[in-house]
């Protein structure tokens, strides 16, 4: 997709279709108002026969409009008028790119930048027109024979320009599209990396895809330690997981080096379980193929890096992802089996489902090194999150509490947003074992906090935030696959550390 902006009286426009709002109760935008002037009202016409009622997500496509230099002009509805919540404005842009792709077009012009959206600026309504843009035109189709991809337009849309309103920073916008471009094929990766099968996205798959990041980068270094150096690191919580599996766990580490020196690096650690059968405790049938999306928190990360690698961003950014599969085997870790971690901890395993949090902490012990500004660990950590805050935000628990309101903050303008849970010290009696010093799950209750309490015994000598992404990772049902998230979210911070 090749992005552009425009600029001038939208009647001079040409393009193979012109995409404008229209409110309900049969108001009009001011680039519908301005082409329903130059067309001598067939537009308002066309609204009074009732065929488009302006709710939000409704469309409707009109050619050949007389007196208009554009082949087509597609209307589509933004509900009452009055300044749109973020949401909305998303859900708005949604509906005009889809409708574009089953039109057929290659090339459109958006004229919805000058909607007023609650809270928001021009750059913010830019950069979310391309992200949202690119999004809906995702397609995974790779590993489909010829004849069965998914997709019946023969024609598709490759070039979408944003009209600029009137005294816009064309520069302005141009820079807000480039943000949007970056952090959409950051997504596009991490639905990429998330949507591969087990087969394929594998440990050694994962650290191929971090080489190729730093491919003909001076200022990208990509370690990967294997199964030998993490002996050597004394990473038994990691390795222990591992057990059950043929493929060699990896642990990858990207260095991005885009300030000075003496900075500290901001860390990522993202979740590499590349299948997650639970082990020998081993999770029902039902749905288990999902369990490939266990290293979605890894394709966040490398998503994330992708993007702050496309911005140039100035600032040093290290990504640390522990990757293995969790698969039953006779060598598989069993409940009762108790492993060193490699800060030294003792940890039953009481759960051998639980790996996340027990590849993790090996993990988050290894960031120490770095001397970090933050970390932060992205994981589909538990079902629990899910309960508690379905799939619309991520859970988001630490011990900083700037931290987590900077990350608050940059869910709110990137629109991947995050819930803040409590992390009190009462949760962690949960994790008490008489034979260990600690268990690795705390019971049914408070699941998700308490396997933030458990990560949190590892995190005490840096400020960390844990984000639980497992309800915002994936989709389920008839549009079953990758979200992306929280690309978004990860970029809009460290382009907010990169702007201070």
């Amino acid at each position: 997709m090749i992005f552009s902006v425009k600029s001038g009286p939208i009647v001079k426009q040409v393009s193979p279709c012109v995409v404008v709002g229209v409110f309900e109760g049969r108001h009009l935008t001011p680039s519908a108002s301005a082409l329903d002037k130059a067309c001598k009202g067939y537009i308002l016409d066309i609204l009074k026969r009732g065929d488009i009622k302006g709710k939000v997500g409704q469309t409707l496509v009109l050619h050949k409009v007389p007196r208009l230099a554009s082949d087509r002009v597609l209307l589509v509805g933004c509900g009452p008028e009055k300044a749109l919540g973020t949401m909305t404005y998303r859900k708005i842009a949604d509906a005009a790119t889809g409708a574009l792709h089953q039109l057929g077009v290659r090339e459109a012009l958006f004229c919805l930048a000058e909607l007023d959206v609650d809270g928001h600026d021009l750059h913010w309504k830019a950069r979310q027109l391309t992200e949202v843009a690119q999004d809906n035109l995702y397609r995974f189709d790779r590993l489909k024979s010829g004849k069965s991809k998914n997709d019946n337009n023969s024609v598709q849309l490759v070039r979408l320009a944003l009209l600029a309103p009137p005294r816009a920073n064309v520069a302005a916008l141009r820079k807000a599209i480039h943000e949007g471009e970056a952090i959409a094929k950051g997504m596009a990766l991490a639905k990429d990396l998330g949507n591969l099968p087990g087969n394929i996205c594998t440990p050694g798959y994962l650290a191929s895809r971090a080489r190729e990041l730093a491919r003909g980068k001076r200022h990208i270094k990509v370690t990967v330690l294997e199964e030998g150096d993490m002996r050597r690191h004394k990473m038994g919580a990691l390795l222990s997981v591992a057990r059950g599996s043929r493929q060699a766990p990896k642990l990858i580490v990207i260095e991005y080096r885009g300030g000075s020196r003496q900075e500290r690096p901001f860390v990522l650690v993202g979740k590499g379980i590349t299948f997650d059968s639970g082990g020998i405790s081993i999770k029902p049938s039902a749905a288990m193929d999902e369990m490939k999306y266990d290293m979605c928190g890894a394709a966040s990360v490398l998503g994330t890096l992708t993007a702050v690698r496309e911005l140039g961003l100035p600032i040093n950014v290290i990504g640390v992802i522990p990757s293995c599969e969790n698969l039953p085997d006779g060598n598989a870790s069993k409940p009762g089996d108790i492993v060193t971690s490699m800060s030294g901890q003792t940890i039953e395993i009481l759960n051998t489902d639980a790996e996340g949090r027990l590849i993790l902490c090996d993990a988050l012990t290894y960031c120490e090194r770095f001397k970090p500004a933050s970390v932060i660990d992205i994981a589909t950590l538990t079902g629990a999150c899910v309960i508690a805050l379905g799939n619309h935000v991520s859970g988001m628990l630490g011990n900083h509490e700037p931290l987590l309101r900077a990350l608050s903050e940059a869910g709110e303008r990137s629109a991947d947003r995050v819930w803040e849970l409590p992390l009190l010290e009462e949760y962690q009696e949960q994790l008490k074992s008489n034979f260990a010093d600690m268990a690795n799950v705390g019971g049914r209750e408070a699941g998700t906090i308490t396997a933030a309490s458990f990560l949190a015994r590892f995190t005490k000598d840096y400020h960390w935030a844990h984000l639980d992404i497992a309800g915002t990772a994936w989709r389920s049902g008839a549009k079953k696959g990758a979200t992306g998230r929280p690309v978004p979210l990860l970029t809009e911070y460290l382009i907010a550390r990169a702007d201070r």
